[in-house]
């Protein structure tokens, strides 16, 4: 005689089969077990017809939350914030990032040769790298208003891939770091150098924008190499 025609007359059917009533043999729970795996192909989840109790689930606590390291532009309840940098001392800042925009060998030509019909690619990308590094905190929401000291923005013709090499630095001395106003400039001159050429070539891509060093702060010194 199947397990069920015993044991089901016992269970408690407010809830289905996750309500048990309580009195039911150990022995036959465990029998109740087997034939239920041998129907459905598994163990049932742990239950209250289990040795083993709920775990309960532990939640930290918001100081807990606070002090343990993540995302800085988050609050302890998931919310996005800015981050209060007042407590910092002034120091020295500098970082230093790069990208490529890869041209193609018409595109390169034309800018090599300075006949773009917009002018000098190289000189406007340069110009609006340091103007994009200024208005950082205008373009991403949550970064500070940082007073930089100086700005530098180089454009490199590669004729190896025909491409633009661009590196930017963003100096200043403050309470918070400049990586993201470097990122901004060789982003912003890279896509200066998009909108000079796109008339020549639709195929220009800009790609490895990325952070190449950085100093200054509670972190130190960092550089990819």
């Amino acid at each position: 005689m199947s397990i069920f025609r015993f044991i089901l007359p016992r269970i408690e059917r407010s809830r289905g089969w996750r309500c048990f009533a309580t009195g039911i043999p150990s022995d036959s729970i465990a029998e109740l077990n087997r034939e239920m795996e041998s129907i459905f192909g598994e163990s049932p989840s742990a239950s209250p017809l289990g040795s083993n109790p709920p775990q309960q689930v532990v939640h930290p606590t918001p100081a807990a939350r606070e002090t343990q390291p993540g995302l800085t532009h988050v609050d302890c309840s998931g919310q996005a914030k800015m981050v209060d940098v007042s407590p910092k001392h002034d120091s020295e800042r500098v970082a230093i990032a790069s990208c490529r925009v890869l041209l193609g060998q018409k595109a390169f030509n034309l800018v090599a040769s300075n006949q773009i019909a917009k002018g000098d690619v190289l000189t406007v990308a340069k110009i609006a790298g340091i103007t994009g590094a200024k208005q950082t905190s205008n373009l991403i929401p949550l970064c500070h208003n940082i007073n930089l000291s100086h700005v530098r923005v180089d454009l490199t013709l590669n004729e190896e891939d025909s491409s633009v090499v661009i590196e930017g630095e963003a100096t200043t001395c403050g309470k918070t770091g400049v990586e993201m106003e470097a990122m901004a400039a060789v982003t912003i001159a890279g896509l200066t150098v998009y909108d000079m050429c796109k008339a020549a070539s639709k195929d220009i891509c800009i790609t490895d924008i990325c952070l190449q060093h950085k100093s200054g702060g509670k972190s130190g010194n960092w550089s990819r190499n």
